[in-house]
């Protein structure tokens, strides 16, 4: 048995809720995979999930999941390897053109590096495949991401991240370290966890798109957030200091203050309140 693999079957003993979720949800996603098919005047579709892993290589996780595909990363305690699973999803005008295509799908996980290749064939009219993948890393890695018309999620990791959407949701959770995010085109969700930020900070925004930030009872932290062109909504009492050319932004300490966070929108409603 490879050693990625045997360290992935010992680290099932202590799975967290979120990792088992991801499981769970692969029944569901082929589920709803295959209830789908015929859309885009497409007549047959083909749904696969694959597995496989590498080794953890210290060096920053980037992943390219083609120009539909979307990334869900998931912290876990394995300390050295990383678990990999590619959903997969063909459409095109008949069985066998799908199962062609899907044949033709090479997942490739090597050196820090996850993609997606192949499915080749004449494309357009219905005919068309995406990979998304569903990522459990070491809960200290560095993460370089970017999806084109999928969305990127962030679960239960720290370290330095570079992340990007074009036309696609962002959502971070328990996240730390130095944390860099971007939408273009999609909503941002930010869900601090624990007492304060783990970590040099977050800088977070979208462009075109609602933000919303959620911060649990007793954080402490230096916050900035805020909309350009949308209706602000605070779910609980600050003291604030307004800034900003139209008073756009809004900045204030929590308890003790910590790390900057700044999560912000252009055009889009920017929500704040309380989670867990």
């Amino acid at each position: 048995m490879p050693r990625y693999l045997a360290a992935a079957a010992v680290a099932l003993l202590v799975l967290p809720i979120s990792v088992l979720r991801a499981q769970e949800s692969d029944d569901e996603w082929l589920s709803n995979c295959r209830e789908g098919w015929g859309d885009w005047g497409s007549r047959a579709r083909h749904c696969e999930i694959r597995e496989t892993g590498m080794k953890a290589t210290g060096r920053p996780l980037t992943i390219d999941p083609g120009m539909n595909g979307g990334v869900e990363i998931i912290g876990w305690s394995n300390s050295d390897s990383i678990a990999i699973t590619a959903r997969i999803q063909v459409n095109a005008r008949n069985s066998s053109d799908a199962d062609a295509i899907a044949r033709d799908i090479k997942i490739e996980a090597s050196g820090g590096t996850i993609r997606a290749t192949g499915g080749s064939g004449p494309f357009g009219r219905g005919q068309n495949w995406s990979v998304s993948f569903v990522v459990m890393v070491p809960r200290h890695s560095d993460l370089t991401l970017s999806t084109q018309n999928g969305p990127l999620s962030v679960e239960d990791v720290a370290g330095r991240m570079d992340l990007q959407t074009q036309n696609g949701p962002l959502s971070l959770s328990g996240v730390g370290g130095d944390v860099h995010a971007s939408a273009q085109n999609g909503p941002l969700t930010i869900d601090l966890q624990g007492t304060r930020w783990e970590g040099t900070g977050l800088d977070a925004e979208t462009q075109n798109g609602p933000a919303d930030l959620r911060i649990p009872d007793n954080y402490n932290a230096k916050i900035e957030f805020g909309t350009v062109n949308g209706p602000m909504d605070v779910g609980f009492p600050l003291t604030v200091t307004i800034s900003g050319r139209v008073k756009d932004r809004i900045n204030t300490t929590l308890g003790n203050g910590g790390p900057p966070i700044r999560v912000v929108t252009t055009n889009g409603p920017m929500t704040v309140r309380r989670g867990r």
